[in-house]
């Protein structure tokens, strides 16, 4: 009897390690997916609104404030940051950080050299894809 509570309970940790690294995992991509998300999004708004700098010198920096706040593109791009800190914290809260922290900024790398190329029309150059595709093995080794 005492063998088979053992056992159930050695399984139930497995288990539970398991859900654990998912739980862990499903974070990183939400992470990864929010905050690509958003800086695709803000990058759009900026390139959109134009030189702040300049306008804050012309207009001031409540007007620089307002017209950031009046782009739906920064609101988009502000809520997917939010979302992407919120998931974040949930990824801690299964897994250490030395996982989720490692993984989520390196994947938000990839991601974004991805969006840069096919959502914003940038220039991406090969330098670029190179080091996109080590961190990508980077993770894959990590992951292991």
């Amino acid at each position: 009897m005492m063998h088979r509570a053992l056992a159930m309970t050695i399984g139930n940790l497995h288990v539970i390690r398991h859900l654990s690294n998912l739980h862990a995992w499903l974070a990183i991509a939400a992470v990864v997916v929010c905050s690509s998300c958003g800086d695709m999004l803000l990058s759009r708004s900026m390139k959109q609104i134009g030189d702040l700098g300049e306008m804050r010198r012309r207009r001031g920096l409540v007007f620089v404030a307002l017209l950031a706040l009046r782009n739906r593109y920064f609101l988009l791009g502000v809520g997917c940051m939010t979302l992407s800190f919120y998931s974040l914290l949930y990824g801690l809260s299964w897994n250490n950080v030395s996982l989720i922290g490692p993984a989520a900024a390196s994947l938000t790398f990839v991601a974004n050299a991805i969006g840069a190329r096919f959502f914003l029309h940038e220039h991406v150059d090969h330098r670029r894809w190179i080091a996109a595709l080590l961190v990508g093995a980077g993770v894959v080794l990590m992951a292991l």
